[in-house]
């Protein structure tokens, strides 16, 4: 069995340069792009009249990448979920 012997400096250094690895490595980037019931269910709509509606609009942006396939971007539809926030009184 080997023992290694670090300085209190250079143990916290490195609990903290693992701790950073691991955060790097969980971290979950959100998708840019969502589809069409992924945008559905956070705007909380059951419609594709409704979601058509919004991207003919303009309210929120979208991609068509091909002829069948629709991807729309999840910051605007977070900004637009943002847009239209009623302030309490």
């Amino acid at each position: 069995m080997e023992v290694i012997c670090l300085h209190d400096e250079a143990f916290f250094a490195m609990i903290e340069r693992v701790v950073e690895r691991i955060k790097d490595k969980q971290t979950i980037k959100a998708d840019l792009w969502l589809n069409g019931e992924e945008t559905m269910q956070i705007l909380r709509i059951t419609s594709k009249t409704t979601l058509q509606k919004l991207r003919d609009e303009g309210k929120i942006r979208f991609s068509q990448p091909e002829k069948k396939i629709i991807l729309y971007d999840a910051a605007s539809i977070y900004e637009y979920l943002n847009q239209n926030v009623k302030e309490t009184f």
